[in-house]
């Protein structure tokens, strides 16, 4: 297994298929900012999309990005579209994705990540700390947790 950047790939095509069978709204979305070439635009221009990968196989997919759902803020940059496929959950594979990000947060000496979600309970398993409730950008309220980088 192995996380590459999606648009650093050769293959991006075969990588927007597979992100397009997720079975979640927000996939559906992030698949569809990619499609109209309007990625950058909405998170960032320095914005990634992170894939761990299985030889053909897309296992979990997320953000890199200034910014998430949760705009406007001043709290950048962002772990967002955080998607584990269903048959491969429960190993935490996120964790993996997280180390990436951890490694990309050093070196651009980044001291806090954020991550806008409604789950309870998931983040904390990789070091998340619940910090607020903010509204996203459909105005509904989103837990926001952040990761200190160490």
């Amino acid at each position: 297994m192995q996380v590459i950047n999606f648009f650093a790939s050769d293959r991006q095509s075969h990588w927007l298929e597979e992100i397009k069978k997720s079975d979640w709204g927000a996939g559906a979305f992030l698949h569809e900012l990619i499609c109209n070439g309007t990625f950058f635009e909405v998170v960032g221009k320095d914005s990634k999309v992170l894939l761990l990968i299985d030889g053909d196989e897309l296992i979990s997919f997320c953000t890199y990005a200034q910014k998430d759902d949760i705009q406007p803020t001043e709290l950048t940059p962002w772990m967002g579209f955080v998607y584990t496929f269903p048959e491969h959950r429960g190993r935490r594979y996120m964790g993996l994705l997280f180390e990436k990000i951890e490694r990309l947060a050093k070196e651009e000496h980044v001291p806090e990540v954020y991550i806008s979600t409604n789950h309870i309970g998931l983040y904390e398993k990789y070091g998340c700390e619940y910090r607020t409730q903010m509204k996203d950008m459909n105005g509904e309220l989103s837990r926001v947790y952040v990761k200190k980088i160490e």
